[in-house]
């Protein structure tokens, strides 16, 4: 393929177009999981569907559902996913990752073409969104580790960020489908073209995938090394020199840490939970804090934000739910964008950070005008949750959406991987069935003050972060299982830490990478030695290199 001979300068280092290309194809995952999101919203609301699959009778002689009912229609596709994400571990620990995400794709596919053939059976169009479930689950736990094992590092955090952002513009798509074909809402085509789009837009990923490079890192751990060194090559636009001195640092630096990790074996789910020793830093503390984060994304409300939305923005003179939806929709699009500068420009810890304590305050703000005026009859009240919502959304789209995605797909050891990012993601998809199905429960009882709950979790997520979270920006995949080695490194100084041969996270310490007789023996290798502590022979070549 001509385009593995093609590169671009980024941040100084070459970065194929087919690892560019690949992160655009691959989050179109992203898109599916927001589209499926997105289009239940708005066909709820099509008369054709409530006659279908409705339960109570108006005295018009229309239909509406029961509140138990509706739930179950909508959640029901959590409980999906949550599955979905759990198994992928094996589907792509034994597939691969390319075929383990064309495995989702089907999966979404037959879930859809259940859903169009529904005719009055709520159950059968419950079911369906359930084996769409299933895809994309595959798809949210295979999407963020195949980018974050297959990009450079100069741009892994940015492509698996824009995952976050196909989301929205899924979200977004789904709600302008949607307003689109509101004026034959009287007609099954109206819900069955948004349901059929799906599948179109979901051909891409499955084809496209298929024709980008395999991770290096699985064909190594499957011992397929020259596989490997291509498909690196490949990622660095040097098909044609793949012994070229950039991708052998990139396989030096991968080889020595999955040496090393082979000596204890194929990762199991037990030591995913229970402490071991097998060499593997932090096994147990990165599973749990890949599920914290993940659940407690789900429980920043931003959810929450979109079910009130057209009570909300109806207080300010809108009448119109859909419209409602596409106005946080974009907001949600283009605050995302924003978002994959600030996942490379400022890191992982930070963004998290200030914008888990900025979403508790505006939710504190909205909590408590909706709880003291009610914007049903006030429509200044009405007008300052508006504002709120809006700064809300904003910020979750350009901190806590993107940068939790990005953090699973490099905080895990290769021989767990797979099972730790299904894990974290489960957790992801536990939250969204709680929100989904609490919510109307939690809102009949205490109202807008529902929002001071998420007040809570936000500053729990905010203290989540700031001590447990290491800083993992421009760091290799093999390099953040060396920081979280490092006995004298705590979360809130990791910024700090170099990895060894490096002179800032972003240089290298060429000397170090060139001169195998000066530097291969102060490496932690295969066989556990080493001669110097790898910041002592940092901190010595950074004082030789400046002198």
């Amino acid at each position: 393929m001509v385009l593995g001979k093609k590169s671009i300068k980024i941040n100084g280092a070459d970065v194929g177009v087919e690892a560019i290309l690949l992160g655009a194809v691959t989050a179109i995952g992203g898109f599916l999981f927001g589209y499926d999101t997105g289009q239940i919203s708005g066909m709820l609301l099509f008369s054709d569907f409530k006659n279908r699959f409705g339960q109570i009778t108006q005295p018009d002689g229309s239909k509406e559902f029961e509140s138990i009912i509706q739930s179950l229609l909508v959640s029901l596709m959590s409980i999906g996913t949550l599955l979905g994400s759990l198994t992928s571990s094996y589907t792509a620990t034994w597939w691969g990752r390319r075929k383990s995400l064309t495995f989702g794709v089907g999966l979404f596919i037959i879930g859809n073409v259940i859903q169009i053939t529904a005719m009055h059976s709520w159950v059968h169009m419950m079911m369906g969104r359930f084996v769409a479930g299933l895809g994309v689950g595959t798809l949210s736990v295979g999407v963020p580790m195949f980018q974050s094992e297959c990009s450079p590092r100069e741009i892994r955090g940015a492509v698996v960020a824009s995952y976050q952002l196909l989301i929205t513009f899924g979200i977004l798509i789904a709600n302008i489908v949607n307003y689109g074909v509101r004026e034959i809402q009287d007609r099954d085509a109206s819900w069955r073209i948004v349901i059929g789009l799906g599948i179109f837009f979901s051909l891409p990923l499955g084809v496209g995938v298929l024709l980008v490079p395999e991770s290096p890192r699985w064909l190594a751990s499957k011992e397929d090394w020259e596989g490997a060194r291509m498909s690196m090559a490949r990622l660095r636009g040097l098909k044609h020199d793949p012994h070229h001195e950039l991708v052998e640092d990139d396989m030096k630096e991968m080889r020595e840490v999955l040496e090393k990790e082979r000596t204890a074996a194929v990762g199991t789910w037990k030591e995913c939970f229970i402490p071991n020793k097998n060499g593997v830093p932090k096994q147990v503390y990165r599973t749990f804090l890949g599920i914290g984060i993940h659940f407690l994304q789900q429980w920043t409300g931003v959810n929450y934000f979109f079910y009130y939305g057209a009570t909300i923005f109806q207080s300010a003179g809108i009448k119109d739910p859909i419209q409602t939806q596409l106005i946080l929709g974009a907001v949600n699009v283009f605050s995302t964008l924003f978002g994959l500068w600030v996942v490379e420009r400022f890191g992982r810890r930070w963004p998290l950070f200030i914008g888990a304590i900025w979403q508790a305050s505006w939710l504190a703000v909205f909590a408590s005008m909706g709880t003291a005026l009610k914007p049903e009859e006030n429509k200044t009240s009405g007008i300052i949750m508006i504002v709120s919502a809006a700064l809300f959304i904003a910020s979750f789209a350009c901190t806590w959406g993107p940068i939790a995605w990005v953090v699973i797909g490099e905080s895990f050891p290769l021989r767990t991987r797979a099972k730790q990012a299904s894990l974290a993601t489960a957790g992801n998809w536990l939250g969204n069935f709680m929100i989904s199905f609490l919510t109307p429960l939690a809102t009949d009882g205490i109202g807008y003050a529902y929002g001071f709950v998420f007040v809570g979790t936000n500053i729990m997520g905010a203290l989540l972060v700031w001590f447990f979270l290491y800083e993992s920006t421009s760091l290799s995949l093999e390099n953040v299982d060396l920081m979280y080695s490092e006995p004298g490194i705590k979360p809130w100084n990791s910024h700090k830490w170099m990895p060894p041969g490096y002179i800032t996270r972003m240089q290298r310490d060429e000397e170090y990478f060139h001169h195998p007789e000066k530097g291969s023996d102060d490496l932690v290798i295969g066989n556990g030695t080493k001669e110097m502590h790898p910041h002592e022979e940092r901190e010595e070549r950074v004082v030789n290199h400046r002198v």
